[in-house]
């Protein structure tokens, strides 16, 4: 199934005006059955550069959390009356040197329905999105996983 993209990113940069402040965009969000991923960008403008002109690590680290936030939204969003979404912790590693614009594709790494039981039953689960930043090559400039909880509401 195939998510309103620019709904669901209109949505998300009004609760995290952030995202929108640096200018990433949501460009895509797919959800079939488990599989679900989210695609951001980031523009190459000069105010988001570092001392070497590539995407500070800042702004990369903001675009690969927005993506991972637009799957927890696009996976649980039916389920968020249940609780509310926080990132846990992250971990990033830098391998190349981005340049120009970059996007960050992100992918749920836990079964929806079994988040959503947890959830269901009172626990607070835990799950992994993954993140690959690339550059307009298609090289991988960047690795991350955010890990994210949904603390129930009592």
């Amino acid at each position: 199934m195939n998510i309103d993209s620019k709904a669901l990113a209109r949505g998300l940069t009004s609760v995290v005006p952030f995202a929108r402040t640096v200018g990433i965009e949501i460009v895509e969000v797919v959800v079939d059955g488990d599989d679900v991923r989210a695609v951001a960008t980031l523009p190459d403008e000069e105010r988001l550069h570092n001392h070497v002109a590539g995407p500070h690590a800042g702004a990369l680290f903001a675009l690969g959390e927005t993506a991972s936030g637009a799957v927890v939204m696009a996976a649980f969003g039916p389920h968020l009356s249940l609780g509310t979404p926080l990132a846990v912790r992250a971990d990033i590693a830098y391998a190349k040197l981005a340049r120009g614009p970059v996007r960050a594709t992100a992918t749920l790494g836990r079964a929806v329905d079994e988040v959503v039981d947890e959830l269901a039953a009172g626990g607070r689960p835990e799950f992994p999105v993954a993140i690959e930043i690339t550059r307009e090559d298609g090289a991988v400039t960047t690795a991350m996983t955010v890990v994210w909880t949904i603390r129930p509401n009592r």
